[in-house]
């Protein structure tokens, strides 16, 4: 049986993006060489002013209950693993369409700092079980658990079909 305890540590709200099946890449400024990781959620966003401007409208009130992540006691909850497919790089001026994420696409841009951006193609599963995890202070991108956590029954949030697709429009 598989186990993992590294995290990518995200936004809540993008996190259940990739979880529904709403969003499907994360633009980045980095690569990396981590190819399989935990979805951990935070908070950064939600405590900024007018932080729904930054999502398509369509997206807004999902957005807005979906911000915080859930908790109990100093705990918060794991549901969903990735794998990392893919890694394209391209001028930031070419970003793909917005369709595969739920941000504004000035909202992407203005967030890169370089010319080029780093779309990384996630396969998001499931977890069998929630994952109630402790916090990881310190960590800025990643974080290991004290545990490790099962991938036994994981399903995947996309179908094989789906995703295929999502890689060939890239």
């Amino acid at each position: 049986m598989k186990k993992v305890n590294k995290c990518l540590k995200e936004w809540n709200a993008t996190i259940e993006a990739l979880g529904q099946g709403k969003q499907t890449i994360l633009i980045r400024n980095y690569k990396t060489n981590v190819s399989e990781f935990l979805l951990y959620p935070t908070v950064s966003y939600a405590s900024k002013d007018n932080y729904l401007d930054s999502f398509q409208s369509k997206y807004q009130t999902f957005v807005e209950e979906n911000s915080l992540p859930d908790k109990r006691d100093n705990k918060v909850i794991i549901k969903y693993f990735a794998t990392l497919e893919k890694i394209a790089e391209k001028p930031v001026s070419r970003i793909p369409s917005d369709k595969y994420y739920i941000w504004t696409r000035d909202h992407v841009k203005n967030y890169m700092t370089g010319k080029n951006a780093f779309i990384w193609f996630l396969r998001v599963y499931k977890l069998k079980e929630p994952y109630w995890a402790e916090p990881t202070p310190g960590a800025i991108r990643y974080a290991n658990l004290k545990e490790n956590v099962s991938l036994e029954d994981m399903k995947p949030i996309i179908s094989d079909s789906e995703f295929i697709k999502v890689l060939d429009k890239m």
